[in-house]
């Protein structure tokens, strides 16, 4: 994905963009009302009643107002509640939520509506045909918010919860690992070992790759034969003594900005290239349920399962053929087998070794990715097993939950 896409897709995604539009609708909404009132005959207009629209709008700015109020509150609640109680790394999902930006979108877009609506009956802007329109329009307007008052309704009971937490996190986290399974090299090609590119490109900023941008980096090399080395991937904490990329000694310093600019970097990880980002923020989240934090092992229980469907996305799809790489002379690095169950297995093992429902069910779902796919899990969910059991021996106390961890030990 072009920086240009990610930074419009990553605007498109905040709540100030959605409630703008909806505003500007209503808005519009409410002057169209002037435009076609000259449609609708006087006597029409006057026999149904459409003098009653002021004080329909006058309802509903106040009511609207107040749900909006409401609204917001309910969201900051929530959000100050993920990130306290079980992660702050999931409050952008929950910022960027949907659901909720059309819910409020909604009610402020319905509150400027019934505003222009009041001030235009206010100074007399419509004739009696024009009140008519407003009031049908108004019809519409409530049966909207009907419906998103019941979707949000239905929203609230989940709203900022664990369960709906571990659920957008393992959306996110299996989109990213999906992308990255189809195209392991970012659509460039595997790096040659021995063969690296002689000489650096530093970043100038300390901070964590968020973005990697293949096509400004073909662009930067546009003209030469020589391939480029990717040396780090989104996720990466990189400083200006680390190297994002090599390139050939023939390259000039505009190109070597060039490549710089193409690695977009910033204070937090970030979701769209980082699956290894979305495991760890599931670890997380199951860490904190497990003594001393607290002791909801169910919840544990529930993110071992999530992790599961995650990593399940690591399994190559034998019915799709290998796609050709898009970007021929871009080496980049692929993801690490190891690092994926080491981000997403190790927490959860040594927070909840003392529980022998958390080292049986995470022996289980080991068991379950080498028995999948014995070509990419086998040999990396062993050594995870391992690890798991000896966090158990050294946590627990009794023989037999001991050897039941043991035996599940993956050999």
């Amino acid at each position: 994905m072009p920086r240009w896409r990610l930074i419009v897709t990553r605007t498109l995604r905040q709540a100030w963009v959605r409630a703008t539009v909806y505003c500007a609708a209503g808005v519009l909404t409410a002057l169209l009302a002037w435009r076609f009132q000259f449609n609708v005959p006087d006597n029409f207009a006057l026999q149904v009643g459409a003098d009653a629209v002021g004080n329909v709008l006058g309802i509903l700015a106040s009511s609207m107002l107040t749900v909006t109020t409401f609204s917001l509150t309910v969201l900051v609640n929530a959000l100050g509640y993920a990130s306290s109680g079980i992660t702050p790394r999931a409050t952008t999902l929950w910022s960027e939520d949907r659901r909720a930006h059309n819910a409020l979108a909604t009610f402020l877009g319905a509150f400027m509506f019934s505003i222009v609506g009041i001030i235009a009956l206010s100074t007399r802007s419509y004739g009696p045909g024009g009140r008519l329109v407003l009031l049908g329009a108004t019809v519409v307007v409530i049966v909207l918010i009907v419906i998103t008052l019941l979707r949000w309704m239905q929203q609230l009971t989940a709203f900022g919860r664990v369960g709906e937490t571990i659920r957008l996190v393992e959306e996110a986290a299996s989109k990213a690992l999906r992308a990255r399974r189809d195209r392991p090299y970012l659509g460039g090609i595997p790096p040659d070992p021995g063969h690296r590119q002689p000489r650096p490109v530093f970043p100038k900023e300390i901070g964590y790759v968020q973005h990697i941008d293949m096509m400004a980096l073909s662009r930067a090399m546009q003209g030469r034969d020589a391939p480029l080395d990717v040396a780090v991937l989104p996720g990466t904490f990189v400083h200006p003594a680390a190297p994002l990329a090599w390139v050939d000694t023939g390259a000039d310093t505009a190109r070597m900005d060039a490549v710089r600019d193409a690695f977009l970097l910033g204070h937090d990880r970030s979701w769209e290239q980082d699956p290894r980002f979305g495991l760890s923020v599931l670890a997380e989240i199951g860490s904190k349920s497990l003594p001393p934090t607290a002791a909801d092992y169910g919840t544990a229980i529930a993110v071992i399962g999530a992790g599961l469907r995650v990593l399940s996305q690591w399994i190559p799809d034998l019915t799709v053929p290998e796609a050709e790489p898009e970007y021929p002379l871009i080496r980049v690095p692929g993801l690490s087998t190891d690092d994926l169950l080491e981000d997403f297995f190790q927490p959860l093992a040594r927070e909840g070794a003392g529980i022998v429902q958390v080292p049986l069910r995470l022996q289980k779902v080991l068991g379950a990715l080498s028995g999948l796919s014995p070509e990419r899990f086998g040999e990396p969910a062993r050594r995870a097993s391992f690890r798991v059991t000896e966090h158990a021996e050294l946590a627990l106390a009794l023989p037999s939950e001991k050897a039941a961890v043991v035996a599940l030990t993956l050999r």
